[in-house]
Order: C-alpha cells, then sequence, then structure tokens
C-alpha cells in the first residue's frame, strides 16, 4: 500500500502543480493587462512594478487553490480510470477509500497551508502591494496610518486619531484633533464623539476644545458641532472596507468587536472572519466531492470529463457561496451559517455521492 498511496499522492500533486501554475499565470496575465498601463501612466519604475506582483503572489494562490484541488481531484482519478489502473486497483481487492485516502490526506494538509497563507502572509504581503502602489508608483504622501483599529492622520497643522471608521455610515468615532506649532507643541485639542463626512468636509458631534495658549486655563468650550479643516478623503478610510478580505482573523475579530461597542452593526467583519477559516478547508470539500463524482462517471473518465465537472462544480459552489456571504454581511444569516454554509452543503453531497458509489 506504501507504493500505492505514493503513486496516487505525487499523481494529484503533479496535476494540482500543472493546475495550479495555470490558473496563476492566467490571473496574474490579466492583473497585468489591467494595471500595467496605469502604472506606467503615473511613472512608475519597472522594480517597483515587478516587486507589486511579486508580493501579490500569496494572494493569487489563495484565490485559485480551491478550484486547482478539485480540478486536480478530478483528472487525477480520470487519468487512472482512463489508463484502467483503478479496474486494476479494485480488481486487488484495494478499496475505494484507500484509492481516495492519499488525495483526502494531502487536501486536508492543502487546507491547514491555505489557512496559514490567509492569516499570517496575506495580510502581509496585501500591505506589502499596497504601500507600493500607493507610495513608490503613485508617490502618494503616505500620511494615512492604520494600526489595526487606530487610524492617524497629518493635514499640515493637525493631526487626526480616530478609535475606529465605519463605512456604512462613513462616520469616525472616538475622535481626537491635535493643532500644533511649526515645532510640534501642541495649541488646542479637540475631543468629539464622532466626525461625519459631508459635503467635502469633516464635522465634529459632541466636541470639547481645550486650548492651550488661553490665560485662563485649559477649562473645555463644549459644542454640539464643529467643523474642522481636514486634507482627508473619505476614499483613504474606506481602504479598511476594501481590504478587510485581505485582514488577518485575528484583526477582523477585534475590529467587529470595536463596532460593536460602538453600537454600530459588525455582520460584514464577523461574516468575513468566519469565512477567513471556513474558506481553507473549501480545499478539503471540494477532494471529498471530486473523488465520488468522478467514480460515478469513471467509464467515460478522462482529461475532458474532468475539466469540464471542474468548472460546473466550481460554478455552482461560488454562486451558493457567494449567495450565502451577501445574507451574512447583511444580517438576514447568522456569520457562522453564512461562512459555513457552502461548505456544509457540498459536504454532505460529497457524503452522498460516496454511498452511492458502488464499492
Amino acid at each position: 500500500m506504501g507504493i500505492l498511496y505514493r503513486y496516487i499522492a505525487r499523481t494529484w500533486l503533479r496535476l494540482l502543480m500543472l493546475c495550479l501554475s495555470g490558473f496563476v499565470g492566467i490571473y496574474l496575465v490579466i492583473d497585468l493587462i489591467e494595471k500595467i498601463p496605469r502604472f506606467l501612466r503615473v511613472g512608475g519604475a519597472a522594480g517597483d512594478i515587478i516587486q507589486y506582483f511579486i508580493w501579490k503572489l500569496p494572494e493569487m494562490v489563495s484565490r485559485t487553490a480551491t478550484f486547482s484541488i478539485l480540478m486536480a481531484t478530478l483528472l487525477t482519478l480520470g487519468v487512472l480510470s482512463r489508463d484502467s489502473e483503478i479496474i486494476a486497483m479494485r480488481s486487488c481487492g484495494v478499496s475505494l477509500l484507500k484509492i481516495a485516502l492519499p488525495m483526502l490526506t494531502l487536501g486536508f494538509v492543502a487546507s491547514i497551508v491555505l489557512l496559514i497563507n490567509s492569516e499570517f502572509v496575506l495580510p502581509h504581503s496585501y500591505a506589502r502591494t499596497e504601500l507600493i502602489d500607493r507610495v513608490k508608483i503613485k508617490k502618494k504622501d503616505d500620511n494615512v496610518t492604520f494600526k489595526r483599529n487606530n487610524i492617524w492622520f497629518r493635514s499640515k497643522s493637525m493631526i487626526l486619531q480616530a478609535r475606529l471608521f465605519d463605512p456604512k455610515t462613513r462616520t469616525l468615532s472616538g475622535v481626537v484633533v491635535w493643532n500644533v506649532d511649526e515645532r510640534m507643541n501642541p495649541v488646542s485639542r479637540i475631543n468629539a464623539d464622532s466626525a461625519v463626512y459631508r459635503e467635502g468636509h469633516w464635522q465634529l458631534k459632541s466636541t470639547a476644545l481645550r486650548n492651550f495658549t488661553s490665560v485662563t486655563g485649559y477649562a473645555p468650550h463644549l459644542a454640539q458641532t464643529m467643523d474642522v479643516n481636514l486634507n482627508l478623503k473619505i476614499e483613504d478610510l474606506q481602504v479598511l472596507d476594501k481590504d478587510a478580505d485581505n485582514m488577518s482573523i485575528r484583526t477582523l475579530n477585534e475590529y467587529a468587536e470595536n463596532l460593536r461597542r460602538g453600537g454600530y452593526q459588525a455582520y460584514r467583519y464577523l461574516t468575513l472572519m468566519h469565512t477567513k477559516i471556513a474558506s481553507p478547508f473549501a480545499a478539503l470539500i471540494m477532494v471529498l466531492l471530486g473523488i465520488p463524482f468522478a467514480l460515478r462517471n469513471s467509464r467515460s473518465g478522462g482529461i475532458a470529463m474532468g475539466i469540464g465537472a471542474s468548472i460546473g462544480i466550481g460554478f455552482v459552489y461560488f454562486v451558493v457561496n457567494a449567495v450565502l456571504l451577501s445574507y451574512g454581511r447583511s444580517g438576514v444569516l447568522t456569520p457562522v451559517v453564512a461562512a459555513w454554509g457552502a461548505n456544509i452543503i457540498f459536504m454532505l453531497s460529497g457524503i452522498w455521492l460516496s454511498m452511492t458509489v458502488k464499492g
């Protein structure tokens, strides 16, 4: 069994590398066609552009791995069926479970690797691509700094610090605005419960202004609203919402908890947090589903069947998963159900198909 186990595992891994490199190559070509003209228009250097795409490779692998694993599973069994190797194994008394075991084991290992990539590698690589894109290629000042849930921004003589940002309401909460002189000595400080972006400027709410240059003391001047002239665009802050897919599980959890403590809905971020855990295990689910599907059609097996079935199953999974996640982000479904729903449905489908395959 050791030789047979290694043979099936090598075949599966060889086809996985072939499928993964092909899909990553397609992803890279499409990204190059889309971004290279834009990078060249702003005068991006060739070295910076190359670094950008190198650092984006972990994201490309993460987005294409599940489909590649499904196709590799179907192609492996298709090739074995085409060459009558499955029939030979069964004639020698090898059960379907033993034939499937190498692929199930490697599928589980792949899921763990994808989980590690999603939690530790992807957030760092995405931060690097954003830095290269904004600062090195587009030559923008890196004035906006995000550290977990804290936001810092400097605009001339003003420094803003906010606890968190809600993209849906375009609102900052826990706001502090400092006015400083040319030597960075504080001139005044404004504390506000929140800040809302309206008509091109920020409006602070429930403010307390302390003027440190006043000779009568630092007693706060209270006001319900106060406008501040900050060169901070809403698009700069919405990076939190757009980049949430590439945050770590811990960061998403902390951000969601802070949103809930601040009285905001956190369905989107809780759903994304659970999706970060569930998505890597879609690789194992695809193996579990692909094995009985291929074995049920072993007589018509082969490369064409494997490719066609992969496209069909992958498309159905993508649609079901997207629908469930949209319900989770809107609060119709709980985040756990929305994130794991597609995996559970397809896992049960794989188990049912396995039970209908003749042992």
